[in-house]
């Protein structure tokens, strides 16, 4: 998966082909701050409160959004905070998480308009048209500063979903006595039977070459385009399938059933630990899913927050759900790499887990369905603020299109329809079950966050 979409030659979101691009109507999907200016509006709305609720510290507030897209997300909620003159005169600096070229430049432009570029040691920086407020570009989370006294409030859209996973498949006990080890320079000879050879296993599914398209005959090709790759049951265990399952209860009670199937993103993890720490400070060493990450530094006070909206299982462990998609249709993610977007459901719980671990002075709320977030956030009462906005600038002066429909009732159509698809529930119809919404927040004893259960 991180070849296919970040190789820098090559890649789905680091290339930039003419004539091509991956979001909107004519891309291959619409996220959400694609669909309305209201989405975006309410995630600074959910900024403010946090920091609100938070004391309204004066000075050390930090924005970080991780996997920008192309900015629509950033300049909404920049937009939408830059009517809390207080909060904005707090923020010191905003990093953008891109590892995209073409990416970091259409952010730019969008941000910063013709402000531009300079290079500076983690990456590139320039000054936005918001209140003249610094943004840095690094290409991971890792090349952003961790200091103790800055308030970090950190976004996460649609960027897990597309962080690289293994999936592993439960296998009844060998009938054979003999037994191979896979390592990363070949196969060992175990010289005697492992104790473990008569319990269920965990393998990977390897992503593996198909048959060459020389050794297909006629008869057996078929009009649809053969996949280039497959995943295959590995033969033996392998570091990856003896360590990864292990590492959480909710693996260990699958492997007795066989042919049981588990996704798990150790790099999703390693981002969920790091929020965390940064919110929290760190009480406890690295785990080992993170131990890439330099130790954070002790912060004495916990302050910021981060919210993750994806798509996911509120609770179960995703199996099977790594998919490709091109011009708004699935297809298999094996065909075309470089040239279709690759995701897999998020773990949410194994988040939690995750943030839960790195450090004891954050809590985890949710995972929420997004329409219920959405609508505790106000999402119905801010359509209706700009309907009747509409309505108003109309006035008595209203054009009126060839089909006899006023422009102003065109607009209002256009809210309701991107309101109803962000919250609705009907299947195939809207984003408000698949998608969801998690939060992690300083400790303060189970105090809910807005948009979870809780208020001002």
């Amino acid at each position: 998966m991180r070849q296919c979409l970040t190789a820098p030659d090559g890649g789905y979101y680091t290339t930039n082909r003419a004539g091509r691009d991956q979001f909107g109507q004519r891309g291959d999907f619409v996220t959400s701050p694609e669909i309305s200016q209201i989405f975006g509006e309410l995630l600074g709305l959910w900024l403010t409160a946090e920091w609100s609720i938070q004391g309204r510290k004066a000075q050390g507030v930090e924005i970080i959004e991780v996997g920008p897209g192309r900015g629509t997300l950033m300049d909404d909620i920049l937009r939408s905070i830059s009517n809390f003159k207080t909060l904005v005169s707090s923020v010191e600096d905003i990093y953008l998480v891109e590892a995209s070229p073409w990416l970091r430049a259409a952010q730019k432009e969008l941000l910063c308009g013709d402000c531009p570029f300079q290079d500076v040691p983690i990456g590139h920086r320039s000054i936005s048209k918001y209140a003249g407020l610094p943004i840095t570009w690094c290409e991971d989370i890792r090349f952003v500063p961790n200091k103790p006294d800055k308030t970090p409030f950190i976004f996460a859209h649609e960027f897990f979903d597309a962080l690289p996973i293994h999936a592993f498949q439960s296998v009844p006990p060998s009938k054979t006595s003999s037994q191979t080890l896979s390592t990363p320079t070949g196969q060992i000879s175990l010289n005697a039977p492992s104790p473990e050879a008569s319990k269920p296993q965990w393998r990977e599914l390897l992503v593996t070459s198909t048959v060459p398209s020389s050794l297909i005959t006629s008869t057996s090709q078929s009009k649809e385009a053969k996949a280039d790759f497959q995943l295959s049951l590995a033969k033996a265990s392998n570091p990856a399938s003896l360590l990864l399952p292990s590492q959480s209860p909710r693996y260990k009670a699958l492997l007795p059933t066989a042919d049981s199937v588990i996704e798990i993103s150790p790099e999703s993890h390693s981002y969920a630990a790091e929020f965390a720490r940064r919110i929290g400070g760190s009480t406890k060493p690295n785990s080992s899913t993170s131990s890439a990450l330099p130790p954070a530094p002790h912060k004495s006070e916990p302050s910021g927050a981060a919210l993750i909206l994806d798509y996911g299982p509120s609770s179960t462990i995703p199996t099977s759900t790594l998919r490709g998609i091109r011009s708004h249709q699935l297809v298999s993610p094996f065909t075309s790499p470089g040239e279709v977007d690759l995701s897999a459901d998020v773990d949410f719980t194994a988040l939690a887990e995750a943030a839960l671990g790195a450090s004891e002075k954050v809590e985890v709320h949710g995972p929420v369905e997004q329409a219920d977030f959405l609508g505790q956030m106000g999402i119905h009462e801010r359509a209706s603020q700009l309907m009747r906005t509409l309505d108003k600038k109309g006035g008595a002066r209203i054009e009126v299109d060839a089909s006899g429909q006023s422009q102003v009732e065109e607009r209002k159509k256009i809210i309701k329809e991107a309101v109803e698809r962000l919250v609705s529930r009907l299947p195939g119809r809207g984003m408000g079950t698949l998608y969801k919404a998690l939060a992690i927040v300083p400790e303060r004893g189970g105090r809910k966050p807005v948009g979870f259960g809780g208020d001002l």
